[in-house]
């Protein structure tokens, strides 16, 4: 079987966000649903933009959508384990940000997942359009590497 390899980018981190596996986020494994790790991914990655005043719904007068997402699992995570979840955003090129979060146990640092998303910037008529000169440099200056 040929596996997703997700190559994070450390020094491109722009937040960290500690979460807490609930109940509601376990599967039949009774282990963190892949359904529910999309809704962490999600929450960490808009605190992360919220962070630096870019609302997903409004990135300097444009909403964003996702186009792609890719998951590597490596670990299990389940509940009541905390976890952290740092966002790094590539240096945007074109008309998508390029996001990386790499989720882990907050006391361990063992890794349980890392994900890659693809989110367009797009336009009303839901066209995607060049990222904003205000969001690079926002991204630019948040980098903690």
């Amino acid at each position: 079987m040929e596996r997703v390899k997700l190559d994070f980018p450390a020094e491109a981190v722009i937040h960290r966000h500690p979460l807490t596996v609930r109940v509601t986020d376990m599967n039949y494994g009774r282990h963190l649903g892949h359904d529910a790790l999309v809704s962490l991914l999600h929450e960490a990655r808009i605190q992360a933009f919220a962070a630096l005043d870019l609302p997903e719904w409004d990135m300097h007068g444009y909403p964003s959508v996702v186009a792609d997402l890719a998951v590597q699992y490596q670990s299990e995570a389940r509940w009541p384990d905390g976890l952290t979840i740092a966002t790094a955003v590539l240096e945007p090129q074109g008309k998508a940000l390029t996001i990386y979060q790499r989720i882990y146990q907050a006391d361990s640092q063992q890794l349980v997942a890392t994900a890659q998303i693809n989110q367009l910037l797009i336009d009303l008529a839901t066209r995607p359009v060049e990222v904003p000169e205000q969001v690079k440099q926002a991204l630019s200056h948040a980098r903690c590497g």
